[in-house]
């Protein structure tokens, strides 16, 4: 007996130091995406300062307010901490893998019945069964859990630089219907005086009934238009609501600032005296849609490779490359060590029990192999290795829309400031058109359709203005989207509520998983410092984070 189990326990040895085999390819990142050669390589450091939070270059505190809420309170965010969790937990069940993959306790009492005998059974056996990993399955296995989670955290950040610019653009077009509605409003008031003054012109015999109606249809088509206003400025109001996981009318009283009052009252009172006419002289200085300086329009390449949805692309590669070696493996035999130790006696009924003889102990190696596959493993391996391919055809993918997104926002934003500045002469000139007109109106030198004409083309180029600030504020939103900015702002941040921690601990229990829930700080070729569910930090030796070159 002590024979038999010396020759098992040499080969159990032998099966455990021979080491594994690792099939499949070894992922080496993706090749180096080809950028725009007029795209610089200098000043990174400074560059990842300004995109971090670059929101802040608006001078806006609302907007600050409102982007700090998202960050902390957005529902998709919320999911995709919640996705993160779950990529924890499958890491903690594929390294469960590579320990024995079964351990039984089982046991029996029992009466039997034979011919005109009676016996009782009582039985107790533990049995335990470990696959080794001679091929690298599970290895694999975890590699693949691995960058799946880091996959998971790439998709956050992506989530929040989509956010990030949502709330920002939402919020710009929100301030734009705003100023817009002033604007119309107070081009609606001089219209009113307009059409006074006409009616007491045609009341003393000075014109005919055809300028009076002319003036009541250009004030009514300024007033057709308010509504269609105010109702973007609603539909702005109930998006950045959703972004923020609140009801409207919490929005309206985040939007509805003491700052922002205080520049309509400065507006008001800057035009209060002059309402018949209008002035040009420090025209945005009181504007309510966010603007920024000049932004340097000088590409950082690395900056653009850091992007979270190209880094969610090449850890999606590297998790299905994974995938191949994990299929190879069912080509060749699996060898397993098995082990059962119990005790099983019978005795008449009525007798007690004796377990000094009902020992059982069977030890030893195992393997098995299924040499009869019909191609199924080589599809099956087929299959995994055209679905990498797939994914580093995506990865290519990423790269040209990323390259695209930023040509667009980078020539979309220098066009923008070029009408920007055609349209404020645009402004001055029917501001400077319509006083004119005015005086000359008044003193007999010119017909009211002249005047009304001048007035149309003020209050239209007025509001076009208005249009093009919000565009070029919103270039500015697509610019640094483009560029991935926004994500390193929340490093360090839990990516779990403590509300939604404590009402999934009064539900599971989570062990220490939920005792680390910080988004890690990533630094190009970094490994987040992700813990797996054991506890243990995850080695950052087992996989290179693409972050960068």
């Amino acid at each position: 007996m002590v024979g038999k189990i010396s020759v098992c326990l040499t080969v159990i040895s032998l099966l455990v130091t021979s080491g594994c085999t690792v099939l499949g390819p070894k992922f080496e990142g993706v090749a180096p995406a080809t950028l725009p050669t007029s795209w610089s390589t200098q000043d990174l450091a400074y560059s990842k300062t300004v995109t971090a939070r670059w929101w802040q270059q608006f001078n806006d505190p609302v907007l600050n307010a409102l982007v700090d809420k998202a960050s902390q309170q957005n529902l998709d965010l919320e999911a995709a901490g919640l996705r993160i969790l779950q990529a924890r937990a499958a890491l903690g069940v594929a390294e469960s893998f590579q320990y024995p993959q079964r351990q039984n306790v089982s046991g029996s009492v029992a009466k039997i019945y034979q011919n005109e005998n009676t016996f009782d059974n009582a039985s107790l056996s533990f049995d335990a069964a470990w696959e080794l990993d001679v091929w690298g399955r599970y290895a694999l296995g975890v590699e693949s859990a691995e960058a799946t989670l880091y996959a998971s955290i790439a998709s956050y950040h992506d989530i929040l630089v989509t956010i990030t610019a949502e709330v920002a653009r939402n919020y710009i077009n929100y301030r734009t219907f705003q100023e817009r509605v002033l604007l119309s409003e107070r081009n609606i008031d001089i219209q009113r005086r307009v059409e006074r003054i006409t009616e007491i012109q045609y009341e003393s015999g000075n014109v005919t009934e055809l300028d009076v109606q002319q003036a009541r249809t250009q004030l009514y088509n300024t007033e057709s238009a308010l509504p269609s206003l105010k109702i973007g400025m609603m539909q702005s109001r109930n998006a950045i609501a959703v972004l923020l996981g609140i009801l409207p009318e919490q929005a309206m009283e985040l939007l509805d600032s003491s700052w922002v009052n205080a520049k309509v009252a400065a507006f008001d009172s800057k035009y209060a005296a002059t309402r018949s006419r209008r002035l040009t002289s420090d025209y945005d200085q009181f504007s309510l849609i966010p603007a920024t300086s000049p932004i340097h329009t000088q590409v950082e390449a690395d900056l653009v490779l850091r992007r979270p949805d190209l880094q969610l692309a090449e850890l999606q590669a590297h998790a299905q490359s994974s995938q191949i070696g994990i299929a190879e493996a069912d080509l060749y035999p699996q060898f397993s060590l098995f082990g059962v130790i119990g005790i099983n006696s019978t005795v008449p009924a009525g007798n007690d029990f004796s377990f000094s003889d009902s020992l059982n102990l069977s030890l030893g190696p195992a393997f098995s192999w299924n040499i009869f596959q019909y191609g199924r493993v080589e599809s099956a391996i087929r299959a995994q290795d055209a679905r990498f391919q797939e994914t580093l055809t995506n990865y290519n993918k990423q790269v040209l829309l990323a390259v695209q997104e930023v040509t667009n926002a980078l020539e979309s934003y220098q066009l923008n400031q070029v009408q920007k500045d055609l349209a404020f002469r645009s402004v001055d000139a029917s501001v400077r058109a319509y006083n004119i007109s005015l005086t000359q109106y008044e003193n007999g030198q010119i017909s009211f359709e002249r005047l009304l004409n001048s007035l149309e083309k003020m209050t239209r180029s007025e509001d076009a203005y208005a249009i093009v600030k919000g565009n070029v504020a919103n270039q500015v939103v697509a610019l640094y989207k483009s560029l991935g900015g926004g994500w390193e702002a929340e490093t360090g941040r839990s990516y779990l509520s403590d509300a939604l921690r404590s009402q999934m601990e009064s539900r599971t229990d989570w062990g220490e998983m939920l005792d680390d829930t910080q988004l890690p700080v990533l630094s190009p070729g970094e490994v987040p410092k992700a813990v797996s569910p054991f506890g243990e930090p995850i080695d950052p030796a087992k996989q290179q984070y693409p972050g960068g070159p």
